[in-house]
């Protein structure tokens, strides 16, 4: 069994992905002046979902996307805004986790939900101040060369001569 790449899709995958993509069709009422069949074709939907996937596997940046293999990074980007806009990934994300609910169960009852929306309203006084504010320069204390002191000089007006 040939093992395939984490940003690849396979044909399994992409059996249950494809029903979720939704076709590209014209607006009705758009009239279009360039001839039919003018410009570029639309990129093959499997090839765009294995960029879109190839970008949330790796990391890397859109335009960091192989040229070679997927074409125009910008095209496969902005597929990928409308397929999200359109709800791919969330009903993609909901059959996977079905789909795991059925093979494997999720234990429901030991499932919880962790963030910070905001600042716990007590912690100031049990915490401390900030760790990021400590040693301040103007709460240090002088190092051993220094002045403590300031001159007591009478500020001059530099307009006038000595």
């Amino acid at each position: 069994m040939i093992k395939a790449k984490s940003w690849e899709v396979t044909d399994a995958f992409w059996s249950r992905a494809e029903p979720l993509i939704p076709s590209r069709q014209r607006a009705a009422d758009k009239s279009y002046t360039r001839k039919t069949g003018g410009g570029r074709k639309p990129k093959d939907p499997r090839l765009v979902f294995e960029g879109i996937v190839y970008v949330l596997r790796t990391g890397c940046q859109w335009k960091a996307l192989p040229a070679e293999r997927y074409g125009s990074a910008s095209a496969i980007h902005a597929r990928f805004l409308e397929w999200e806009k359109a709800g791919v990934f969330e009903a993609l994300w909901k059959l996977g986790l079905a789909e795991y609910d059925e093979f494997e169960g999720i234990s429901w009852r030991w499932q919880s939900i962790d963030g910070a929306m905001m600042k716990a309203p007590l912690a100031q006084e049990s915490v401390g101040p900030n760790p990021t504010d400590r040693g301040k320069k103007w709460e240090q204390a002088p190092f051993a060369g220094g002045r403590p002191w300031g001159p007591v000089v009478a500020r001059r007006d530099r307009s006038q001569p000595a």
